[in-house]
């Protein structure tokens, strides 16, 4: 039976070919689907498992995640720098670090901060040797510039019409390992440099108590470069200095890491006053996740909906198929061949078809899959696993249960006509 099922195919090979491709196609767009949803939420997950609380200006919480977490480009409001001296010597805290963006090169963000994030995220470096002074910096492990290299820092981007400053020039000094954050693409100078270099004085900024953000004089600097800003004077050759306290010029936030799970709920409580916000990044991932889970339900709506158009279609065709070959089957009940026989060869040849589009659909929405993680992890740096997991194997077998029972519809409707009226056809 299957040597005639092989030889039918082989007959009507291109018909039996365009199926499998349709049934790939559709298929594929729900792998796709699926493993991409699954990739972005590992990936952004994994990512911010280094970040345990972030606290910034009050305002927007998903910015300030995206913003320090994924180092995504957009203008933050400063907090009181003295939040920052209250954070690095508090007790509960094991590390607080400040994030000052606004710069780039060469593509990539400069973040000022300090050397106890660098090591926090990356231990060991993978060459060279940590900043030391102010006109020195560390490069993530897919910056494309080597120990040595000098950096001349823009304001904003090129894209943007950035300007690009003259009064330092940083010279790479190390390289970070591979953190599979976005911080990979970044290069890490130290704080007080950029402090300096965009003419920020702690103490122009603390002539009040006022507690709101926005009394602290306006934003001297921005991710998106579209203000432009008093330049200071940067002393390359200055050691570090990264002690902090209430003459600490206004940041943009703060990573802190508590050293209990019970501190960080009592810190993220404590400064989500009418000035300062305290964030988890991983919740709010999480209402992202379900906003992404809203968008891949549709986009499986979809899917299905377009499976189901092109089910339609081939059993369709398959129905036309078999009554143009109604003198064949007629020509084997007439022989006597069993009517299960003949539902056997009817139905298998369309399983087989089916089966084969949903195996070469799997491969393709594989290799989509790993073809658009590759290109965000390009430009985001966040590495974005794709892989199968056990509950895909529901969906292979809601695929395959599908394809038998409409397989079964061609080869029922072989056996309307009776043997005589087959053969006079």
């Amino acid at each position: 039976m299957m040597m005639f099922i092989l030889a039918d195919l082989r007959r009507f090979w291109s018909g039996a070919l365009a199926v499998v491709v349709l049934i790939a196609l559709s298929v594929a767009l729900s792998v796709t689907v699926t493993l991409q949803e699954r990739a972005v939420r590992l990936g952004s997950a994994r990512a911010a498992e280094k970040f345990d609380l972030l606290v910034g200006a009050a305002g927007s919480e998903t910015q300030l995640a995206l913003s320090t977490v994924f180092l995504q480009p957009a203008p933050l409001p400063l907090m009181d720098g003295a939040v920052l001296g209250r954070l690095a010597n508090d007790p509960r805290v094991e590390l607080a670090a400040p994030v000052g963006f606004g710069d780039s090169a060469y593509g990539f963000p400069i973040v000022g901060t300090t050397t106890s994030l660098i090591s926090s995220l990356s231990p060991a470096l993978s060459q060279g040797v940590m900043f030391t002074r102010l006109g020195e910096a560390v490069v993530g492990s897919d910056v494309t510039l080597a120990p040595g290299a000098e950096i001349k820092p823009m304001h904003g981007t090129a894209e943007t019409g950035g300007e690009t400053h003259t009064a330092i020039a940083y010279k790479v000094t190390g390289r970070m390992a591979p953190t599979g954050t976005a911080w990979d693409r970044a290069i890490l100078v130290p704080i007080r440099a950029v402090w300096q270099l965009h003419g920020m004085h702690g103490e122009e900024h603390h002539d009040h108590d006022g507690d709101e953000a926005e009394q602290h004089g306006a934003e001297p600097y921005h991710q998106d470069g579209e203000h432009e800003h008093e330049h200071g004077h940067v002393d390359a050759d200055a050691p570090l200095d990264e002690h902090f306290d209430a003459q600490t010029p206004d940041v943009p936030a703060v990573l802190v890491k508590p050293k209990t799970i019970a501190d960080a709920y009592r810190l993220r409580q404590e400064y989500r006053t009418g000035a300062t916000l305290g964030v988890f990044p991983a919740e709010v991932l999480t209402r992202l996740y379900a906003t992404l889970g809203d968008a891949r339900s549709l986009l499986l709506a979809i899917a299905l909906g377009t499976q189901a158009i092109v089910i339609a279609a081939i059993v369709l065709v398959t129905v036309m198929h078999v009554g143009s070959r109604r003198r064949q089957i007629g020509a084997l009940r007439a022989l006597g061949t069993p009517i299960r026989s003949i539902i056997a060869i009817v139905w298998g040849e369309l399983f087989i078809l089916f089966t084969a589009g949903i195996a070469l659909g799997i491969l393709l929405g594989y290799l989509a899959a790993l073809v658009i993680s590759a290109r965000l992890a390009a430009s985001t740096a966040v590495r974005l696993p794709v892989a199968f997991a056990f509950d895909d194997l529901w969906l292979v077998a809601g695929f395959l249960a599908v394809a038998g029972l409409i397989s079964i519809v061609p080869a029922f409707s072989a056996l309307r006509s009776s043997p005589a009226a087959a053969l006079r056809a």
